[in-house]
């Protein structure tokens, strides 16, 4: 073998991906077609759970360093502004909840941290390098790579919405694509516009956007989104904006980036087939409504890293069984969220549903999710475990790392068990123990500290149980 995980693609998929590899000390290479040129926003927006993922990983400072929040979004009709509000209500940290806002990065940023998280673990990305084919049998995966051959235990593709890998596996691709809506995105410059503001301007008619400019977080660039050009250029965004604002003192420069989309809602049937896996765009696109899709993606990779790194057949298998029903129901809301910006008005930018956070995403119905507790509470096996306090550190401290970490609560006991001392977020009624994934979710909630063992033994296969230190 000349590595273990072979990953096509270096967006923030296969980059979370490596990184997660990495630090368990697998063995795998990166390569991506782009020669490391891309410079989009693209998918500019975190959600909290993606922050959580992003902390275990190493990462989250600099992420919070570089980003912000949403601005409070303007509508305009001309000169006049027609109403303003915030995206959602801006809440604080709480129990249970580090991180609870979104938060906005542009894609580019987002992809040079984890990248150059990935150097400091020791890994890179192999840029300029496309994956043009592959064949796989029952030991392994050869992959084509210009001229040369790579073999590989497992291939994953993260290769985006036209993936190669998935086109090789011949996987149904099941959805629709609206040919009649069309929107264009870039980045520019855009001198005498105030950054405060998300801003939109409305039609003469109704209120459909003609046009909109969130200035990016960390850059001196907005990004732009239209349905009236057909093409991007200074000069086409320039008579636009003067058009739909009435304004000549708007000046936009240096387009940086674009980028054409239409409405493509479409997910694979499969995730898994043999030694090959699906993530991220390559399985599932849909709207850029609602920031889901790069989330969504970086969480299929922190769901998958561990159980390659185990390479246990039911590990594996549990990969498809529980993030396809998680894309499916990212499909719906943002598809949802989508016609509600068609139709325009105040509402239309509303991102106050929950369940945008992820923070909700649920595994309860997976081989891996055992709750045996005789009176469960709120949260329960399968659940993202939520924050606390083990004495003085906190639970998603405790966490972090490649293992499965024990938590005891009340006078339960287990050895090598982290106490919890302060978590009302979990919800327990009385003594329990529960041992946490390495993705964060609780895989067993017992109320009898002698199912641990059973559970570890099954599942964790050689990683390592995180003990107090």
């Amino acid at each position: 073998m000349d590595t273990r995980v072979l990953i096509a693609g270096a967006g923030p998929t296969g980059l979370a991906l490596a990184c997660d590899l990495a630090r368990r000390g697998v063995e795998h290479l990166v390569v991506d077609r782009d020669p490391g040129t891309f410079a989009g926003s693209r998918g500019k927006g975190l959600q909290p759970r993606t922050l959580e993922v992003f902390a275990d990983l190493g990462v989250v400072d600099r992420v919070l360093e570089h980003g912000g929040p949403y601005p409070p979004m303007r509508a305009w009709r001309g000169r006049e502004v027609v109403w303003e509000r915030s995206m959602h209500e801006v809440a604080a940290p709480r129990h249970g909840v580090p991180y609870p806002n979104p938060l906005m990065l542009p894609q580019w940023r987002t992809c040079r941290i984890l990248r150059e998280r990935l150097a400091e673990l020791g890994g890179r990305v192999e840029a300029g390098v496309e994956l043009t084919g592959f064949e796989q049998d029952g030991s392994g995966v050869t992959a084509r790579l210009g001229d040369r051959r790579v073999r590989a235990e497992y291939l994953v593709g993260a290769d985006g919405g036209r993936s190669a890998v998935r086109r090789g596996l011949g996987v149904g691709f099941v959805g629709e694509t609206d040919e009649d809506h069309r929107q264009l995105i870039a980045d520019v410059r855009i001198s005498g516009l105030d950054r405060d503001h998300w801003h939109f301007w409305a039609d003469g008619d109704s209120d459909r956007p003609v046009l909109g400019a969130c200035p990016l977080a960390g850059t001196d660039s907005f990004q732009v989104v239209t349905t009236r050009l057909e093409h991007a250029s200074v000069e086409g965004f320039q008579a636009l904006l003067t058009e739909a604002s009435g304004r000549d003192d708007l000046v936009v420069s240096d387009l940086s980036w674009s980028s054409s989309w239409r409405p493509n809602v479409r997910m694979v049937d499969r995730y898994r087939v043999g030694r090959v896996f699906l993530a991220g765009d390559a399985a599932h696109v849909h709207a850029p409504t609602g920031g889901q899709g790069l989330n969504t993606g970086v969480q299929d990779a922190y769901n998958l890293g561990w159980k390659l790194a185990l390479g246990a057949e039911e590990l594996l298998d549990s990969y498809e069984a529980e993030r396809m029903p998680v894309a499916a129901e990212v499909l719906g809301i943002s598809s949802a969220l989508f016609g509600r910006v068609l139709a325009g008005g105040e509402d239309a930018m509303d991102r106050s549903d929950p369940a945008l956070r992820q923070l909700g995403v649920n595994y309860r119905g997976s081989a891996l999710s055992v709750e045996l507790r005789a009176e469960p509470g709120s949260v329960r096996a399968g659940d993202r475990a939520p924050d606390g306090w083990c004495g003085a550190r906190r639970v998603h401290a405790v966490l972090a790392g490649p293992g499965f970490t024990v938590l005891t609560f009340g006078r339960a006991r287990y050895d090598g068990a982290y106490a919890v001392t302060d978590a009302p977020a979990f919800d327990v009624r009385g003594d329990a123990v529960a041992v946490v994934r390495p993705d964060g979710h609780i895989g067993l909630f017992a109320d009898d500290a002698e199912e641990v063992g059973a559970y570890l033994d099954r599942w964790s296969r050689g990683i390592r149980v995180t003990a107090p230190r």
